[in-house]
């Protein structure tokens, strides 16, 4: 461990900026966000002797990391156990394999999973291990090893958990309730922007607008910000992102920060009322699907009209237990078909859908001799082939029905049904990073879900190790690139500064003045409204002409902000908003361009999106001699697979000021050949002396 000398205060200094009383903190590096990548980042700098350094969040006990989960929720890292053959290099091909995955980011996941895996294990969180010490794993969806494994649904809160008490016993300073507004930066020398700071909103306090000279801004002075902010949640309505779950990658583009991949979302099955992932064993014991009208009458068991063969339909079902994902190429005739069908019943039909976990599918009594031969397998070793479908779970997995008697709603799966829909559940893109999970903006490092990292598959649980990956990488930048002797805080910081926080102020003034004089406060309509429009028009099905009219709203809403919303000034949630929604409809709008140009790009269905195509093919039946048959569904479901035909592309995006009317700017899009996997000479005695002359920071 490096030795510490004591650790700055970083006390709030009140400055006076634009006219303003503005609290200034300075540190040579800014976290920002408490998940799990968050808080290794933060971790990493100090044990790097890097402890010039403080965190923000807008809440520290929210978040994906510490909120989020399913049946089993995986980790995933190089084998550990047993005698099956790995090798770094394999694992790298694997995530490489997921297609449009720089080969960079994809040696160094593979490179140091062990690495962050075993830290966590140190740091106390209880992953599974035999007598004599080895890791035990199974396999994941997209996984051709064991390399998966768990402490339960909660893996990511333990991370987070013991993360965080390792940061507090380091003394980081952690700042609470802020709400990022701006990324502060300055033109470069290279001729590119970097770092100088971060404006936040202090949700947590009341400023009399009447007050020219007060302020409800913080200003951090900084040269780097590790970014883990999360994936940009806010811009679904249906999702399974937590509650206090948004993102705030809006700031980062109007930074300048470009975006990668942002196509490629991951949409499953989830719970609704609480927000869950059914995965495992709740599709395992293969419970039944009802539909219903909003009121909760006219009860339908809807499956049967596209799957009417008894035991595919149960097998398709089990099926989605371990291929949880909404998956295109499962669509054809395949367990992903559940999922089109629940869209159907939810969003094409207004209806509500649920799983009744208290009577057995189709027919009141299990016939498992219908199963398939994998699906009747596993449940016969599990010993449960009979009763109801709660009785099959609380014989295999009684803490996941104890999980739903816990939270809040409390859904008694033994006495009521569960309500679903197939939600966004995770962001395979983000903002663009390289080997070091640095961006284009020189200072700003994305980690987490917040970086676009990923292809367009990824095995289950690469994304917790990619956080865990990516912060420690960026904090080995950090610390040999980029410490407080290299590049101190401060250069370029006034002007920046002083331009956000009149900015800022200008658009609390109008929004608060707007609700005075009248107009009622429309922040929480706008928050609702921009994710339900993204949700009806550019989830997992959508379609050329869907995308284009959204971001033809989108790009309405956000050209006219500063004259749309109304704030209620004496709200500090409506203040709150008025910055957050601004955030998610800049990221809409960025995102919705991607969109465009991918179809236009010839891009078609792929990864967890299916694009309406009318020379396409609708799923099949998939079953007995008219098993090519295609099924009886909406023209809306008729897709081409891309086939791999843009695996090898990356698509990048970029948001700039100038070039719109108002707050929209104007999206740049382009396409690039994907990094290979890096060839590096391995001789050891060449990489001992590079290493030892200039360390591996380079």
């Amino acid at each position: 461990m490096t030795t510490h000398e004591p650790a700055p205060t970083h006390e709030p200094v009140t400055l006076r900026i634009a006219g303003r009383e503005v609290p200034v903190v300075t540190a040579t590096t800014v976290v920002v966000g408490t998940g799990s990548a968050g808080f290794c980042a933060a971790d990493r700098l100090w044990e790097l002797g890097h402890d010039d350094v403080v965190m923000v969040a807008d809440k520290v006990n929210a978040g994906s990391s510490r909120n989020a989960g399913s049946d089993k929720q995986t980790y995933y890292k190089l084998t550990l156990s047993g005698g099956d053959g790995d090798s770094v290099r394999e694992m790298a091909e694997t995530l490489y394999s997921g297609g449009a995955m720089d080969g960079d980011n994809a040696l160094a996941e593979a490179a140091l999973s062990a690495r962050g895996f075993l830290r966590l294990c140190d740091l106390g969180v209880p992953f599974p291990q035999n007598r004599y010490g080895e890791f035990i794993g199974y396999k994941t969806d997209h996984d051709p090893r064991r390399r998966a494994t768990s402490v339960g649904p909660y893996t990511s809160r333990s991370m987070v958990e013991q993360l965080e008490k390792k940061v507090h016993r380091n003394g980081t300073r952690i700042f609470d309730e802020c709400r990022v507004v701006e990324v502060l930066t300055r033109p470069a020398p290279d001729g590119g922007r970097e770092v100088t700071g971060l404006l936040v909103l202090r949700t947590d306090v009341h400023v009399d607008p009447a007050d020219p000279t007060a302020s409800p801004f913080l200003l951090f002075r900084c040269s780097n910000l590790v970014y883990a902010t999360g994936g940009p949640a806010g811009m679904y309505a249906t999702r399974v992102f937590p509650n206090g779950q948004w993102g705030a990658s809006g700031a980062a583009y109007r930074a300048g920060v470009h975006g990668k991949n942002l196509t490629e979302w991951q949409f499953g099955l989830a719970s609704t009322k609480p927000r869950w992932n059914v995965s495992g064993t709740y599709m395992q014991v293969i419970p039944r699907f009802v539909s219903t009208d909003a009121d909760g009458g006219d009860e339908r068991e809807f499956l049967t009209e596209a799957i009417p063969d008894y035991g595919r339909l149960m097998s398709l079902v089990f099926l989605k237990g371990y291929q949880w994902p909404f998956d295109i190429r499962k669509a054809v005739d395949g367990s992903s078909l559940v999922d089109l069908l629940v869209y159907r019943e939810t969003v094409l039909r207004g209806r509500r859908v649920f799983l009744d976990f208290r009577r057995n599918p189709v027919r009141d009594e299990f016939d498992p001799s219908a199963l398939s031969p994998e699906a009747y397998s596993y449940l016969e070793r599990a010993g449960v082939l009979f009763g109801t479908p709660i009785e099959r779970l609380r014989r295999m997995n009684e803490p996941a029905y104890q999980f739903y008697l816990g939270k809040n709603p409390y859904v008694d799966l033994e006495q009521e049904m569960l309500e679903v829909d197939v939600c966004a559940q995770h962001n395979n893109g983000g903002l663009l990073v390289d080997a070091w999970w640095h961006s284009n903006v020189t200072g700003f490092f994305p980690v987490g879900e917040a970086g676009g990292a990923h292809g367009v598959y990824r095995p289950g649980g690469a994304a917790l190790n990619s956080g865990q990956v990516g912060a420690t990488r960026a904090a080995q930048f950090i610390a040999a690139r980029r410490g407080p002797d290299v590049v101190p805080p401060g250069e370029g910081f006034d002007d920046t500064a002083a331009a956000a926080v009149e900015g800022a102020h200008g658009l609390v003034a109008a929004a608060t003045a707007r609700a005075a004089s009248g107009v009622p406060d429309n922040t929480g309509d706008l928050l609702r409204d921009v994710g339900v429009l993204m949700s009806a028009k550019a989830g997992p099905v959508r379609s050329p002409a869907s995308v284009r009219e959204a971001l033809e709203q989108v790009t309405a809403w956000l050209g006219e902000y500063s004259d749309l919303v109304s704030a209620d000034g004496g709200s500090r949630r409506a203040v709150n908003r008025t910055f957050l929604v601004r955030d998610i409809l800049t990221t809409a709008y960025v995102y919705l361009h991607a969109m465009v140009d991918y179809v236009e790009h010839g891009g078609r269905s792929r990864g967890s999106v299916l694009y309406t195509d009318p020379d396409g093919s609708l799923p099949h039946r998939g079953y007995g001699p008219d098993a090519d048959a295609e099924l009886d569904l909406p023209e809306i479901f008729r897709f081409r697979l891309d086939g791999g035909a843009l695996d090898d592309e990356v698509q990048e995006a970029s948001w700039s000021p100038d070039g719109g009317s108002g707050e929209e700017g104007a999206t740049t899009l382009r396409w690039r050949p994907r990094r290979p996997i890096p060839e590096d000479d391995d001789f050891f005695e060449n990489v001992w002396r590079e290493f030892r002359e200039h360390g591996n920071v380079h």
